[in-house]
């Protein structure tokens, strides 16, 4: 082979070699990390919640590991609570504002939240 062509097809060949090796290692550890499980699960993460109403004051809390397939439900009752689903960009201060409380008052009503973590469809108690 021509020592010219051997080099032009070492400087270009080289890097296109790499970067599919690489795009093909990502592919296999996406689906090896995916295999099993019916969805994708962040490690580190708690265990996913689904919460839907029965009535204005009962929650129903569904709650599924990654690691198992059965559920565990969970009733609590709270008369006159209220609650808001977290929309994108909402913050707990933007929360705060349009229930006309402060974020220490949302702070109280839900001692388990992060205020600088919030979820998208997470459920805030305003009152």
């Amino acid at each position: 082979m021509d020592p010219r062509r051997r080099r032009e097809l070492t400087r270009y060949g080289a890097p296109a070699a790499f970067l599919a090796a690489v795009t093909i290692a990502v592919i296999l550890i996406k689906a090896g990390l995916n295999s099993g499980s019916g969805s994708t699960t962040t490690v580190g993460l708690p265990p996913t919640t689904a919460a839907t109403t029965t009535r204005p004051t009962t929650t129903k809390l569904v709650l599924t590991t990654p690691q198992s397939t059965t559920a565990t439900t969970t009733e609590t009752t709270t008369p006159g609570a209220e609650y808001y689903v977290v929309q994108s960009g909402d913050t707990l201060g933007s929360i705060a504002q349009k229930y006309s409380a402060t974020v220490d008052e949302l702070m109280t009503l839900n001692p388990g939240i992060d205020p600088t973590a919030l979820r998208i469809g997470q459920r805030i108690r305003t009152k």
